[in-house]
């Protein structure tokens, strides 16, 4: 075993060894317990006692491949019927991915020229896993989607179960490489104590599931699966740390202390607002007619963030006028108390994740491509059907509706959008998560009615970091002071036009982060339900004028690991 205090943090860009293990902190809370390295790939033996397969000729073999996608695409589906929000749609996206026609295409083409099928199917996936790696961006993060897939498929193909994480016999902290978004979804809180990862960014598959989950979370950890089995490690999610030196009877306390403040923020029940009563709008990201039930029982102020595309992955075709509306009236009719609103986002198809009626295929660099409102581009009718469909929904539920947009670049962009929401008696807004969109944000809402920052996209734009590349994970962080700093300039632009400018990003659901957000003039955040009592209560404990110190602590910080200790000291007193 290497020690931990051997090892290097470039996941922050210091070479210098460190007394602990560091990675990208994901989801804050601290968990101790004994490490559980996860085993992934197919079992050695029978993968050769499968050997060719022995099939007759090309179409035998598809149709065994064929079987084991079929097998595989139906465990993602149902995985996916049984989970909601976030953890729906990455295994909803996994299961398109299986099907794909033009992967099937790839490994045909290797068993025609020769090759037994189990090769032919790592020479197709290591193909597509090249080509989405070369694209970079969200297209970059799907490559651990694929190597998931190849596995799973390869077990299917060799009688074996397929790879996965194992329930412990004690509660542990997991560490991997890197989770597929099956394994994520499918793990038990109440054994797996907290995630660490050695790949991966903060806005990856892995991490936006363990958010739903309330699972501390580590990324980009290097060095974490050299910590042997059963060792005792301590997993502070809030700053990254993952430290096996710390003496059990203090690593006990701390957890304990950190239970307490779970506890307190879980009793929380509203109203959002500062200890001076400043109130601030805590809502809610969705997916779906059932993620949007689920939110509305926890103390939200409605939806901050309707994702419609992701009810239309796996469509071929586009859904009808009336269709789209009877599904978005879903998400619309739990939010019609007085003081609610629901945010619906235009379709945000393209680059990870594509649909088949609306996106351009085989773009070279789809994350710098024609995706979100560019869509409309060429095809109009696109969002003209969607606008109707949104309006109808409205017009049916005494939810207040609002609609913006994504991938927008331009004032032009921005006002006719605008027009055409205003035109169906809607309210409009963007998504600012093009660097552009934020350095023009006082022309952006002299023709809009509100911002939303999307600090994802927004991150790895400013950044020029893709968001999945490891050794670029402390560039993807949202604590970046560029990136804070293009957010700070978008809530003062607000405040001058007097109109809300929200955080729709993961960003929001931060409880340190979101006392510096509110100090910077932003007026609503939007998160996984599950993620909004340890908000709202850290909120509802500090005054406007601590956010405000915040703030300016933090945009003084040089990196994200002061801004970090910055803010604490403000909270501090």
């Amino acid at each position: 075993m290497v020690t931990p205090t051997t090892v290097p943090g470039p996941a922050h860009g210091d070479s210098s060894p460190h007394p602990v293990l560091r990675g990208t902190p994901v989801v804050p809370g601290l968990a101790y317990g004994p490490a559980i390295r996860l085993a992934q790939g197919v079992d050695e033996a029978a993968i050769e006692a499968f050997g060719t397969g022995g099939f007759a000729d090309t179409e035998a073999a598809m149709a065994a491949y064929d079987v084991a996608v079929g097998l595989v695409t139906d465990g993602f589906t149902d995985k996916a019927s049984r989970a909601s929000g976030a953890t729906a749609e990455v295994l909803t996206a996994s299961a398109g991915l299986t099907r794909d026609k033009g992967l099937r295409q790839a490994v045909e083409t290797r068993v025609e020229d020769g090759a037994d099928l189990l090769a032919a199917v790592k020479g197709a996936v290591a193909q597509f896993v090249d080509v989405f790696t070369a694209m970079g961006g969200l297209m970059a993060e799907r490559a651990t989607d694929l190597l998931d897939i190849e596995a799973r498929v390869v077990a299917r193909l060799v009688g074996e179960p397929e790879p996965g994480v194992e329930r412990p016999e004690v509660p542990s902290i997991l560490i991997a490489d890197d989770l597929a978004p099956a394994d994520t979804a499918g793990l038990d809180p109440e054994v797996i104590l907290a995630l660490v990862t050695e790949r991966g960014g903060p806005t990856s598959h892995t991490a936006i599931i363990a958010r739903q989950l309330g699972i501390p979370c580590v990324v980009g950890c290097a060095g974490a699966l050299q910590i042997e089995d059963g060792t005792p490690v301590l997993v502070d999610g809030a700053i990254g740390d993952v430290d096996t030196t710390v003496p059990e009877a203090q690593a006990l306390a701390r957890v304990e202390a950190d239970a307490h403040e779970r506890a307190v923020a879980d009793a929380w029940t509203g109203p959002a607002q500062t200890t001076d009563g400043v109130g601030i709008k805590l809502l809610a990201n969705v997916a779906d007619g059932e993620s949007a039930r689920g939110a509305a029982a926890a103390p939200v102020d409605g939806i901050g963030l309707f994702r419609t595309e992701l009810s239309f992955l796996d469509r071929r075709d586009e859904p009808s006028v009336d269709e789209q509306a009877s599904l978005y009236a879903e998400v619309l009719q739990p939010f019609g108390e007085e003081g609610h609103y629901v945010v619906v986002r235009t379709l945000d198809a393209g680059s990870d994740k594509p649909i088949a009626f609306a996106t351009v295929e085989d773009e070279e660099n789809p994350a710098l491509g024609v995706r979100g409102l560019r869509l409309s581009l060429n095809n109009p009718g696109l969002l003209e059907r969607q606008l109707d469909a949104i309006a109808k929904a409205a017009a049916t539920s005494s939810s207040e509706t609002w609609v913006m947009a994504p991938m927008v670049a331009t004032v032009a962009e921005a006002a006719d959008f605008a027009e055409q929401v205003r035109s169906r008696g809607l309210k409009a807004g963007i998504m600012v998560e093009i660097p552009s969109a934020a350095l023009l944000a006082d022309r952006m809402l002299e023709v809009v009615d509100f911002l939303s920052i999307g600090t994802n996209d927004l991150t790895q734009y400013v950044m020029a970091a893709d968001r999945m590349t490891t050794d670029l994970a402390h560039l993807t962080d949202p604590w970046q002071p560029a990136v804070l700093h293009l957010v700070a300039r978008t809530a003062q632009a607000g405040q001058r036009a007097g109109k809300p400018v929200g955080v729709c990003g993961e960003a929001a659901a931060d409880p340190l982060l979101a006392v510096a957000l509110v100090g910077m003039g932003i007026t609503s955040l939007s998160m996984a339900a599950a993620a909004v009592r340890r908000v709202g209560a850290q909120l509802s404990a500090v005054s406007l004028q601590t956010c405000r110190d915040a703030a300016e602590a933090l945009l003084d910080a040089p990196d994200p690991q002061a801004g970090r200790e910055a803010v604490r000291r403000v909270l501090a007193g």
